[in-house]
């Protein structure tokens, strides 16, 4: 078990790197629009940056340009699927409901696999009499055509169910195998494997590779022995150049690391005095060759950690509580891209995507660097 520690101060030669957040980035959205709860993000081969929000947590009196008749100006919900270029124009918007499948009714994550697909998965958990749990994920191409379903709304079986998701919270597709990693999620308490292509599934497991339930552990408690299953949401799957699947339980402020046939590695804890939503939503490599370095969002605490992946120490941590550039509400969701550039998304009322411009490595020379405002 490898627990993380943050750095000491005086541990100056640390280097780790250093960012600068862009008050430039994105450009203003066309036709009023607006974002929601940003809930995902992803950087595809070409550096286009992807989002997806949730049109429906927009408030009554942020879509009055969509009322009959308009009651203002300002303003109607973006689609919820955003494309981005390099200097933040938007490239393409698609997204919602529509033949031959089932659109979530809480979207959460997206993901642009080595093929240039699109996945998209739900974290809702169903209202009685008006609608069914997100026990799917789809597969669409950059133009929004559909292509694959895996799993159908409301029936799920919960977490050995080897045809149904249960509020599956993002995925990854390894281009080795062709092979789609799901951290499943706001339901179920697993990583499962499917066929990217058919959607046939391969493989499951839960915590340290066993095999998964659904007894409920109760809210996690700081200082209790390290849970054996994965507390909901297993929020994320993502596989390091190495081969490895990095997996994010949430609620146990941990990451768990395994083999792709599920075999456990070690594991690392990230602000462990956290409870309440967790400290250890997404991550994302640093684009070095070795992937060096480890990107953590946490959510409750509002910040991003900065992790030396070999060791899974905290080197540093950036962000602070607010809605001002380079503060988070509810920082969720990181990517990077080939630069070396991180963008984050925010749910809740934080509803953004803010990038941070790579600036090189430099010492490490305190724990909390507080908000990243450019220098000049």
């Amino acid at each position: 078990m490898v627990f993380l520690a943050v750095l000491s101060v005086h541990a100056a030669t640390i280097m780790a790197p250093k960012f600068e957040v862009d008050l430039r980035w994105p450009k203003p959205l066309p036709n009023h629009w607006i974002l929601g709860a940003t809930i995902g993000v992803a950087v595809d081969a070409q550096d286009h940056v992807w989002i997806i929000h949730r049109p429906g947590s927009l408030e009554p009196g942020e879509t009055h340009a969509t009322t009959n008749p308009p009651l203002a100006q300002c303003c109607a919900p973006a689609p919820p699927v955003l494309e981005f270029d390099q200097a933040g124009n938007l490239l393409r918007h698609w997204g919602g409901p529509g033949e031959g499948f089932d659109w979530p009714v809480s979207n959460h994550g997206i993901t642009i696999d080595y093929k240039g697909n699109v996945w998209i998965g739900g974290n809702s958990r169903g209202v009685p009499n008006v609608s069914l749990s997100d026990d799917m994920l789809l597969k669409f191409t950059q133009d929004g055509k559909f292509l694959l379903q895996i799993g159908k709304p409301g029936q799920s079986k919960g977490s050995n169910d080897l045809e149904n998701l249960r509020q599956p919270a993002k995925t990854f597709v390894d281009p080795k195998t062709n092979e789609l990693y799901v951290a499943d999620g706001y339901g179920n308490h697993r990583v499962v494997v499917f066929d990217a292509d058919t959607g046939k599934y391969k493989r499951h497991w839960g915590a340290y590779g066993h095999k998964p339930d659904d007894i409920n552990l109760g809210p996690y408690k700081p200082g209790d022995p390290a849970a054996q299953q994965f507390r909901n949401p297993v929020h994320c799957a993502q596989f390091s150049g190495d081969g490895l699947l990095y997996v994010c339980d949430r609620a146990n402020d941990r990451i768990q690391i395994f083999k792709p046939d599920g075999a456990f590695l070690k594991e690392g804890f990230v602000e462990t005095s956290t409870m309440g939503s967790g400290s250890a939503t997404d991550l994302a490599f640093s684009r070095d060759a070795q992937q060096k370095y480890l990107y953590v969002t946490d959510v409750e605490n509002d910040t991003v950690h900065i992790l030396d992946r070999a060791s899974l120490e905290v080197l540093t941590t950036f962000g602070q509580g607010g809605r001002q550039p380079g503060e988070f509400y509810g920082p969720h969701s990181i990517a990077t891209d080939s630069k070396g550039n991180i963008y984050t998304t925010e749910t809740y009322r934080g509803q953004r995507v803010q990038r941070f411009i790579y600036k090189g490595l430099a010492p490490v020379t305190k724990k909390d660097q507080g908000v990243l405002w450019p220098k000049h």
